[in-house]
């Protein structure tokens, strides 16, 4: 039986830029292309709505990993909502149910996103690109990430990483 693929895509919530929005949007449907599972952390709010949004538009499934432990606020496009009744610690479970992240901006949250993949040895893409963003992970985390503002070499890379020749 072949596993398919989740893709988690993290970022801002209600600090979401309307950038980083659209950026999500594209890259929740880029993912859904592909017939990959989209993993968002399910909340109607900033990245993970926008990704979920996109995945939804072209008939994608999206895992929404809830922080609540009542399952009432998901976001529009989430196909499998995870209630859990774990707050931020629901990041580890983002972070190890994706075979690979995508990092939509930055939020605290989304730091600790990152820091747990790349712990995790999962291939992590950081978008859009920042100067100050790859100093910092270069530092902490030397050549184990991916940095780009296109959504194609974000996907392609993703595609190099999960099935490699």
């Amino acid at each position: 039986m072949t596993i398919q693929s989740i893709i988690g895509i993290m970022g801002p919530g209600n600090n979401a830029l309307a950038a980083e929005r659209e950026l999500a949007y594209a890259l929740g449907k880029a993912v859904a292309q592909q017939g990959w599972i989209l993993l968002t952390g399910g909340r109607p709010a900033g990245v993970m709505e926008a990704a979920s949004q996109g995945a939804a538009s072209v008939g994608g499934t999206v895992l929404g990993i809830l922080p609540d432990d009542k399952g009432i606020d998901i976001a529009h496009g989430v196909t499998l909502p995870i209630v859990t009744g774990m707050g931020h610690a629901r990041n580890a479970i983002n972070v190890l149910s994706s075979h690979g992240i995508i990092a939509c901006g930055l939020g605290l949250g989304t730091v600790s996103e990152i820091a747990l993949a790349l712990k995790a040895q999962k291939p992590v893409v950081l978008m859009p690109y920042s100067s100050l963003t790859q100093e910092f992970f270069e530092y902490l985390a030397p050549g184990q990430f991916y940095m780009t503002d296109d959504v194609k070499l974000c996907i392609k890379h993703l595609q190099s990483a999960l099935h490699p020749s």
